[in-house]
């Protein structure tokens, strides 16, 4: 019986789950995947306690605000593919100096879509002495509305993901002022499910795991036009080059993991931002929500 996986929305930098799917990853280690598409964001891990899917990839975030609503629930983290944060502040001019201080001088379209981005910024904010309300923010409209405000002039530096950024550069548009994932591991992205279904289907998740360690060393390898070919179709709308460029930027800024462990500092830094912005009080532990032991197997013995 196939596993279900469900992805939480389309994103670029989910690259290595859709390059496992269009390399034939999850067949070659012997187990068969459905994928399907969460009905927002915010309904994944909902969907997934509904038994809708058997495992979604999308940020411990999700994982936190659930056990933030349900304490006795049992979601579980069990392989990490996106190690590092992939959002990026654009200017509308260059600023090749950039202190988190100069967007105290800055109108900011802050990312709406999702709360991680600016969960993890307003850390950052606050870890360089400065409090977060005192930022000009427009924090209620989309990327791609921020990014023609940036456009016209009526933004001064966005925040978004990639291909956003490429474009924009690209364009002449906008600069790069500041990536997230300079502040070091901020897990992500992983594989999550319900605890009793991750014991039931231990032996198709290992396999699982197999196949996107494969994938990452696969990634690790491949320059970002060739990622930009082999996951084209989960972005036709995205020129090769524009996709390309997105890719070599963040292969250079190493969002992807090299195994799918997920490192205990990783976790803990994103939680400290979910913390320090009031998403949850304290946040599930890391040994509640993270389960590391078949990554460590596949890690240990790849193909076994």
């Amino acid at each position: 019986m196939a596993i279900i996986l469900q992805e939480s929305l389309r994103a670029a930098f989910y690259a290595p789950f859709y390059a496992a799917l269009a390399r034939g990853a999850y067949a070659a280690a012997g187990v068969e995947v459905r994928f399907t598409s969460a009905p927002s964001p915010a309904q994944a891990a909902t969907s997934l306690l509904a038994g809708a899917a058997d495992v979604c990839w999308g940020g411990p975030m999700r994982v936190m605000a659930t056990y933030q609503a349900d304490p006795g629930c049992d979601l579980v983290c069990f392989a990490e593919v996106v190690t590092r944060d992939p959002f990026l502040l654009i200017g509308r001019t260059p600023n090749p100096g950039f202190r988190m201080a100069d967007l105290l001088e800055a109108r900011l379209g802050s990312v709406s879509e999702v709360p991680t981005p600016w969960l993890c910024l307003q850390d950052d904010l606050r870890r360089a002495g400065i409090a977060p309300e005192r930022v000009n923010r427009v924090a209620d409209r989309g990327m791609a509305e921020n990014c023609a405000a940036l456009r016209a002039g009526t933004l001064d530096v966005v925040q978004a993901f990639e291909p956003f950024a490429a474009t924009l550069v690209a364009e002449g548009a906008g600069h790069v002022w500041y990536a997230a994932a300079a502040r070091g591991p901020t897990s992500y992205t992983t594989f999550y499910a319900r605890r009793p279904v991750m014991a039931a289907k231990r032996e198709a998740f290992r396999r699982m795991v197999r196949a996107i360690q494969a994938t990452q060393t696969w990634l690790a390898g491949a320059d970002g036009a060739e990622i930009a070919a082999t996951v084209a179709s989960y972005f036709p709308d995205v020129p090769h080059a524009i996709l390309a460029a997105a890719y070599d930027r963040y292969k250079a800024l190493g969002i992807w993991g090299r195994d799918p462990i997920l490192p205990r500092a990783g976790y803990e830094r994103l939680r400290a931002s979910l913390v320090s912005g009031g998403f949850v009080t304290a946040g599930a532990s890391f040994e509640q929500a993270v389960d590391n032991s078949l990554a460590e197997e596949e890690h240990r013995w790849p193909g076994a």
